[in-house]
């Protein structure tokens, strides 16, 4: 299984450069190869091969005066930057017919140097290390001071260099892990929990938990709107607009990682202490469409459902993730009545059939779990006895609603 493990860069003034140059190479390779491309499918003429271009755009394209300052930065990003454009192509096509999971994908458009995020690769043959005093060496940049947070679990394949909107500079490493020594990590436990996600709270598990929203983009409003201000009135095309847009990213890139924070503590959590985990499938892009957007964004459930995915992948859990459709706002988790519809304001009721209270939220956590049907054998493994009312594959199979009929479809779970 292969994870990336980021950390923060401090390159010094001479460095900044340095990787402004390959930023600057990297993009220019990629953008050629997208307009050769490009001539080609309007000439009617065949795609010119991987091979092509790289001899073309970077070996012929070195001798020329016009490109001749390609040679200022390492071949490889040059490569991996031609790479990055196949794949994109490769990726358009298969949206195209359909083999492609997920939604559709335009053709690559052509990189600008005001891009938000601009990044370079290094692969094993660039001859990039990691020194003993901690410095990342990269060829024709130098060795750049690392902050590293934590020890990398095995040998790096590779290395991506980031720089976001904020200024801020990253080293990606793709690690390659085991997954039986990673599972031998975590503690045995023959622990299940049910899942419900929501605004009021976070998340309510099955066992009457209550995780609490943090809402750190509501907390942040505030300064957030003052930046923004702040920047609507720097003239266009000024150093002191770009300042203004620079501590704007700031504002919002500390509002992404305390977020993410937040997410993967949560899901560390969850993962370590329960063999079975079950989620709903929730239609993220139908209730971004409703009066509660900004909290559905802020929230971030699509993030913390991936990374309780990959983590449980990673370390031999078991996850399931029911159908959107289940009614699990709607059942009696003890008598398994339906008791109908409920508006979003509705946080308690009583069961008809048993006269049971029920907290909804609590309620629909239980029920989750129940139409998961997670149980744990006697050896430990997770089970899943009897039918699932949707697998994993159907889930994805439904057409989601949109506007207010997405926003009433989820007041009535």
């Amino acid at each position: 299984m292969q994870l990336r493990y980021a950390f923060r860069l401090y390159p010094d003034a001479a460095q900044q450069a340095a990787l402004a140059r390959a930023f600057g190479c990297a993009r220019v390779v990629f953008n050629d190869a997208v307009r050769a491309r490009e001539d080609a499918r309007k000439a009617g003429e065949p795609f010119p091969t991987a091979g092509q271009l790289s001899t073309c755009l970077i070996t012929e394209a070195k001798r020329t005066p016009e490109r001749a300052w390609l040679g200022e930065v390492s071949a490889v990003v040059l490569q991996q930057s031609l790479r990055d454009a196949e794949a994109a192509y490769k990726n358009f096509f298969a949206s195209l017919k359909g083999t492609r999971k997920g939604p559709k994908l335009g053709p690559p458009r052509f990189k600008s140097r005001k891009d938000a995020r601009q990044s370079i690769r290094f692969t094993a043959n660039a001859r990039w290390s990691i020194s003993d005093a901690g410095r990342l060496s990269l060829p024709k940049i130098g060795a750049v001071k690392v902050k590293w947070s934590r020890t990398l679990p095995a040998a790096p394949t590779s290395v991506t260099v980031m720089k976001d909107a904020a200024g801020r500079y990253f080293a990606s490493f793709v690690i390659d892990t085991d997954p039986a020594t990673d599972a031998m990590r975590m503690p045995e436990t023959d622990n299940t929990i049910g899942i419900d996600l929501g605004l009021t709270h976070f998340a309510v598990l099955s066992d009457g938990t209550k995780i609490d929203s943090p809402r750190f983009l509501r907390r942040a409003e505030k300064k957030l709107k003052k930046a923004q201000q702040e920047l609507s009135r720097k003239q266009k095309g000024s150093k002191n607009r770009a300042k203004a847009r620079l501590k704007v990213a700031r504002a919002h890139a500390k509002v992404t990682d305390a977020r993410r924070e937040f997410h993967h503590q949560l899901s560390t959590r969850l993962i370590s202490e329960n063999q079975g985990i079950a989620v709903e499938g929730l239609s993220v892009a139908g209730l971004a469409r409703t009066r509660l957007a900004k909290s559905v964004h802020d929230a971030g459930w699509s993030s913390f459902i991936s990374m309780l995915k990959y983590k449980a992948e990673r370390y031999g859990r078991t996850l399931v993730k029911i159908g959107r459709f289940e009614p699990t706002s709607q059942i009696c988790s003890t008598c398994g009545a339906m008791d109908g519809p409920k508006p979003l304001h509705v946080r308690e009721w009583a069961c008809r059939a048993c006269g049971i209270v029920h907290d909804r939220d609590h309620n629909a956590a239980i029920n989750i779990k129940q139409a998961a049907g997670l149980a744990v054998s006697a050896c430990g493994a997770p089970v899943r006895p009897g039918a699932i009312p949707a697998q994993r594959e159907e889930t994805g199979s439904h057409g989601f609603p949109t506007g207010n009929r997405a926003a009433k479809r989820h007041s009535n779970r």
